[in-house]
């Protein structure tokens, strides 16, 4: 008697999703938008971390409360999640019986279309772009992903954590005669920008944030496996500890940064002024611990109270649609602030782009939630779908690929 292969299950249908990580996805795309509109602000010398040098006023404390809780503590969240879902992606294939070797493959198969959408979005839009950076990663990992054990997860964890903060250390300085933090957001033929923009995604977007988030990305796969954001009741003691520590660390280890950025602190000697980036660095991380076990607790409240409200509906709706919203984001962004479009970005407060960067958000969550209600998949995921899989049927209640 012969027995069929087993048949990949598709996507997690709406209702059987994690409601934590996609809260946390919807509210990290708050915290990505802001870290990344200061950077299309062109036209002024610019110091630590591309913020501009000589602010004051209102620039002064924007500068520090994103330097805080936002930069450089976004992309480590980004990175958890995105190794959580690798691992959600293995286990539901796991459940119906399909090999590892199959599920490794399909992994890197879905990297592989991810990089082609991190590199069209690169050079058409963001050059900052991290989605071309999860694919390779996916690529490259995908064995450790499914199939590695604890041990060398949190090995890989710890060891990149530590050489993304000596790598970092260079964040510290600028070029003395720099005004913007990427070349092309002042260039003002179209033509010219997309072309800059194709080497500042290799370099910075690509290569530079591979180094930068591996380490997150294999931390997040060993929280999957212990159902951290599945199950947060079960781990309320340890994500209540998680929050407390990693945030705090986040805000300790980076205030020395960003007094420099805001202009609080005359740049000390270089050797302080690159101590400083790599504990920047370093609290990056615990932040995205922090914030991923706070999007856990918050998870917790929600259930208890029976369905979410609608803001938290409006967060979970955004999350199933995060890579949509995510490159939402930069068609406003792109459309506003380059030079090469309508150039608002010249010389802007970073209090005035920080607004564009959360009314932006805004709008897409309410896009996000009137979507989830009319049953409209996000058009990224629908496509990063298709490509991975082939055409195929898909159930009206599907929710996008984890």
């Amino acid at each position: 008697m012969s027995t069929s292969a087993p048949v990949d299950p598709g996507a997690t249908p709406t209702a059987a999703r994690a409601l934590a990580p996609d809260i946390a996805r919807g509210g990290m795309l708050l915290l990505i938008a802001l870290a990344n509109v200061h950077v299309y602000n062109w036209g002024h010398p610019i110091g630590p971390r591309g913020y501009p040098l000589n602010i004051d006023s209102v620039d002064r404390w924007v500068a520090l409360l994103q330097m805080l809780l936002v930069d450089g503590r976004a992309y480590p969240l980004f990175a958890l999640l995105f190794g959580y879902g690798i691992v959600q992606l293995a286990w539901r294939r796991g459940d119906v019986g399909m090999p590892t070797g199959a599920v490794t493959r399909l992994v890197r198969r879905r990297g592989a279309w991810l990089i082609a959408i991190g590199a069209a979005h690169g050079v058409l839009l963001w050059p900052g772009d991290i989605v071309g950076a999860y694919g390779l990663l996916a690529v490259l990992m995908a064995g450790l992903l499914v199939r590695g054990d604890d041990r060398t997860l949190l090995r890989v964890a710890i060891g990149g954590t530590l050489l993304t903060t000596l790598i970092y250390a260079g964040t510290a300085f600028a070029p003395s005669d720099a005004e913007t933090f990427l070349p092309s957001m002042a260039i003002e033929e179209p033509a010219a920008a997309l072309v800059v923009h194709a080497f500042e995604w290799v370099i910075i977007g690509f290569l530079l944030q591979v180094i930068g988030v591996f380490g997150a990305v294999a931390l997040g796969a060993w929280a999957a496996r212990r159902r951290l954001l599945d199950e947060p009741e079960r781990h309320r003691p340890l994500l209540g500890r998680a929050a407390v520590l990693g945030i705090g660390a986040a805000v300790l280890l980076g205030l020395p940064m960003a007094l420099m950025a805001a202009g609080m602190w005359t740049l000390p000697p270089g050797g302080l002024a690159a101590l400083a980036a790599s504990l920047h660095t370093l609290g990056g991380f615990a932040g995205g611990v922090g914030y991923a076990a706070l999007f856990g607790l918050l998870a917790i409240r929600i259930t208890r109270r029976g369905r979410p409200g609608p803001v938290a509906g409006a967060l979970q709706a955004c999350g199933q649609r995060s890579l949509s919203c995510y490159l939402a984001q930069s068609v406003a962004f792109v459309a506003l602030l380059p030079a090469w479009t309508l150039g608002l970005g010249e010389d802007a407060h970073l209090w005035q782009t920080a607004l564009v960067g959360i009314g932006t958000w805004l709008v897409i969550l309410v896009v996000a939630a009137v979507s989830a209600r009319a049953g409209i998949r996000g058009p990224a995921e629908v496509l990063l779908r298709r490509l991975t899989y082939g055409p195929r049927p898909v159930s009206a209640s599907a929710g996008a690929a984890p």
